[in-house]
C-alpha cells in the first residue's frame, strides 16, 4: 500500500461517514398550490445549510409531494426533520409521539378558511343543507378544516352538503361564479382578494390554524433537537439566516404551542 493510498482511503471513509450521518429534512409544501419539486428544494436549500452549519452534520433535503407518502415516511421514521404545510399530517405525527413540534412559520399561524359565495353571510347553517360546496383536494388542510366547520355547525359533511372537489385553490371561484356550487372553500389570500375585487362575497370563516410546522424526530438526541429548534427560532438574527429566509420567502419561525396544537387536533377530528 502506497503512502498516497492511505489519505485516499481516509477521505473515502470520511465521506461515507458524512453521508451516513446526514440528517434527512423532509419538505411538503402542500398539494393545492402550483410549485415544482425543484422550486421547493431551491427555497429550502439555504435553510438546510444553516441547520447543517449549526448541527455540524450534512442535511439532505427530500421533497415529498404526496401526503400519503409523507405519512409513510413519518411512520417509518425516515425523516429526522420535517417542514410540513398540511397541519393535519403533522398533528397526526405529533399525536402518535413519533415527532415533536419545534416551530411554526411566522405569518402562517392564523390560516382561516373562507366560504366564497354570491349571497349574504351564513346565519342559519341548517339552511345550507342540500347545497353544493366545492373544496380543494379532499386531503388538503383547507378541505379538512371545511369539514370541521360543517361538523361544529351540526352538519354532516358526508351527507348534508353536496361536496365537490377540485385540486387547486385558484380553481374554486370558477365553480361559484358559474353556479356549479353555492359555496367555495379557500384560504388563499390572493384568491379571496380577487374574488372580492370582482364583487364576490365571503359568507363564513373558520377559526385560525398554524399550517406550516417544523418537526423533529422523537428519536433524535435531545441536545441536537435543541440546536435545531434554537437555529430555526433565531434564524433571522444572522446574515446567513437572513439570506436563507429571503430565498425561502418566509419571515422567520416562532415557538409552537402544545396546548393549541392539541385543541386543533381535536377540532379536526384526528
Amino acid at each position: 500500500m502506497t503512502k498516497l493510498t492511505l489519505p485516499l482511503i481516509a477521505i473515502s471513509l470520511f465521506s461515507t461517514s458524512l453521508t451516513a450521518n446526514a440528517l434527512v429534512l423532509g419538505v411538503t409544501e402542500g398539494v393545492t398550490y402550483r410549485a415544482s419539486d425543484a422550486e421547493i428544494e431551491a427555497k429550502f436549500a439555504p435553510i438546510a445549510k444553516v441547520i447543517s452549519t449549526a448541527t455540524k452534520q450534512p442535511v439532505k433535503i427530500q421533497i415529498i409531494s404526496s401526503y400519503n407518502a409523507l405519512r409513510d415516511a413519518l411512520k417509518q421514521g425516515q425523516l429526522d426533520i420535517a417542514f410540513i404545510h398540511p397541519a393535519h399530517v403533522s398533528f397526526e405525527a405529533i399525536k402518535t409521539g413519533s415527532y415533536k413540534s419545534v416551530a411554526w412559520t411566522t405569518g402562517f399561524t392564523d390560516y382561516k378558511v373562507s366560504f366564497l359565495c354570491k349571497e349574504e353571510p351564513i346565519k342559519n347553517w341548517a339552511a345550507i343543507a342540500g347545497k353544493a360546496l366545492v373544496t380543494p383536494d379532499a386531503d388538503s388542510i383547507t378541505a379538512i378544516m371545511t369539514r370541521s366547520m360543517l361538523r361544529e355547525n351540526k352538519l354532516n359533511p358526508a351527507s348534508d352538503v353536496k361536496v365537490q372537489v377540485t385540486r387547486f385553490q385558484d380553481a374554486v371561484p370558477f365553480y361559484v361564479e358559474n353556479n356549479f356550487a353555492s359555496y367555495g372553500a379557500t384560504a388563499s389570500g390572493a384568491v379571496i382578494k380577487a374574488w372580492k375585487d370582482n364583487g364576490g362575497k365571503t359568507c363564513a370563516q373558520s377559526r385560525g390554524m398554524p399550517i406550516k410546522h417544523w418537526l423533529v424526530s422523537s428519536k433524535m438526541d435531545a441536545g441536537q433537537a435543541s440546536i435545531i429548534k434554537d437555529t430555526l427560532l433565531n434564524i433571522d438574527k444572522s446574515d446567513a439566516g437572513k439570506k436563507a429566509l429571503a430565498t425561502s420567502g418566509y419571515k422567520g419561525f416562532s415557538v409552537s404551542d402544545e396546548a393549541t396544537e392539541k385543541t386543533l387536533t381535536n377540532w379536526l377530528g384526528l
